[in-house]
């Protein structure tokens, strides 16, 4: 089959090798441009897009950064096989949002890097680049009002609760953001509706899960790192849980039915719903 790029948005205003490489990894997530399949050559792709050969390089050199692609010498370049290396996340989070009816399901340590995947899709949304009509996030999280494995301090391994106070607050910062970011969509008339849900659980959270529009999963463990953190005025050193450059690896029903990767889909969101209608408690972020 011959492949054929959806049409570049010509109000784009981002280089034109970043709207090259978001074209072409959207192929790629999509199965457009199936794993092991070799892309078009760059003379071909510089037809396709109407962009100079370098602007082609440039953008091939970026989905190679990103693992999405391998290049071999004399031969071309080809898809990568996914599970074969991570994948980042923000490029599946702008697509979900492509959408009408989004959902995200998040469970983690906190909610930064979520917040900052949200960013560009929200910006797009302002300007009418994005047009989701509904949007709910539903957000799990430890409950910090508890003792956790992590963070304790290094010294002694002991829990320390201006420590736990601590992480609560960022959650509460990050959350808060999202949501509100989200209410300013539905007063601006730009989205009918957001939800966003945030429950607590009394077990610590060792690793990040991300379960997008019920068809892509996101997982990475935290390590467990000496880190020295400021809490209520005072510099502690701890052992923390350090996500914010956690490895992701991606999953999709996109895969097939009987694959790997659809099954990882499913048994995420079962261990995500079980959690969630269980052991999962209402937090009130007002309420903090």
């Amino acid at each position: 089959m011959t492949f054929a790029p959806d049409p570049l948005d010509p109000d784009d205003d981002r280089p034109p090798y970043v709207q090259v490489a978001s074209s072409l990894s959207a192929a790629i997530r999509t199965r457009k441009l199936a794993p092991g399949e070799k892309l078009p050559s760059h003379k071909t792709l510089t037809e396709l897009y109407g962009f100079a050969r370098a602007t082609i390089q440039r953008a091939l050199r970026d989905l190679e950064d990103e693992g999405l692609v391998v290049s071999r010498k004399g031969s071309g370049v080809y898809v990568r096989n996914r599970t074969e290396r991570p994948s980042g996340l923000r490029p599946y989070v702008e697509q979900a949002f492509s959408r009408d009816r989004v959902t995200i399901d998040f469970a983690g340590f906190s909610s930064e890097t979520l917040h900052g995947a949200l960013q560009e899709p929200l910006d797009k949304i302002r300007v009418g680049r994005l047009t989701p009509k509904s949007i709910t996030m539903r957000i799990l999280v430890p409950d910090m009002s508890v003792p956790q494995a992590a963070p304790v301090r290094l010294q002694d391994g002991k829990d320390d609760q201006r420590l736990r106070d601590r992480m609560r607050d960022i959650m509460v910062g990050y959350t808060r953001s999202i949501r509100d970011s989200f209410s300013e969509l539905v007063h601006l008339g730009l989205v009918t509706e957001t939800h966003v849900k945030v429950r607590v659980h009394s077990g610590t959270q060792f690793f990040k899960l991300y379960v997008i529009n019920g068809e892509d999963v996101f997982f990475g463990y935290y390590p467990v790192r000496p880190n020295k953190v400021v809490a209520q005025g005072e510099a502690i050193e701890i052992y923390d849980l350090l996500g914010k450059d956690t490895v992701l690896f991606h999953h999709s029903v996109n895969d097939g039915d009987s694959s790997s990767g659809a099954q990882q889909v499913q048994q995420a969101t079962m261990w995500f719903d079980s959690v969630w209608e269980t052991i999962g408690r209402e937090f009130d972020l007002d309420a903090h």
